[in-house]
């Protein structure tokens, strides 16, 4: 059985910078490939604030072995 990694949207900026470092791909061509501008990968990587989480997950499923399952949502009392 595969091992699952819990995470919160704010560590996809990370991992995805480490996928396309990973690939050996700059910015301009994950840029290209993706259909985006590079001002959006460079603030998918560099700026986790921001709401970028979908281009972030299609960064990271296509430079890495990686597939991201979610989202998760728990109900605990108050």
């Amino acid at each position: 059985m595969a091992k699952k990694t819990f995470l919160v949207e704010s560590d996809f900026a990370a991992l995805a910078k480490k996928a396309r470092i990973a690939a050996g791909k700059r910015k301009v061509q994950v840029a290209r490939e993706l259909g985006v501008s590079p001002a959006a990968v460079y603030n998918a990587e560099e700026k986790p604030e921001l709401p970028l989480h979908k281009l972030r997950i299609r960064m990271i499923e296509a430079y890495s072995n990686q597939e991201v399952v979610g989202p998760v949502y728990y109900v605990r009392k108050k």
